[in-house]
């Protein structure tokens, strides 16, 4: 089964991004799943590099990380990037700039598009 999954929501502040990644993960863990990700809108802050966060504390570009390294694919929108003032060489590694066009591309991949 092929899934995409569009985030929308900052990455900290509301737990929509936060349980979006986890589903990624588990479907890529439960094998069978082909699993793309864009960021879109506030998501798009989920790929800035280095992220700080108090101990304890889950750290959505390390989870961002662990969806591309079980294969995943990451894509950030790059209008929404710019508006945040992200530049490509701060988004973490596995995600990449993106565009509405590789959106397009990626729900007519899909059998199922997961919005958070």
């Amino acid at each position: 089964m092929k899934y995409l999954m569009i985030l929308n929501d900052a990455p900290y502040g509301s737990e929509r991004s936060y349980n979006g990644l986890r589903l990624a993960r588990s479907l890529l863990k439960a094998g069978g799943a082909e699993v793309k990700m864009f960021l879109v809108g506030d998501a798009a802050s989920c790929a800035k590099r280095g992220q700080k966060v108090p101990p304890g504390y889950y750290n959505i570009g390390d989870m961002l990380g662990l969806v591309a390294r079980h294969g995943g694919e990451v894509g950030a929108c790059g209008s929404c990037l710019d508006a945040r003032g992200i530049a490509a060489e701060e988004v973490v590694e596995g995600a990449s700039r993106s565009t509405m066009d590789q959106l397009t591309a990626w729900t007519q991949w899909a059998d199922k598009v997961i919005v958070y």
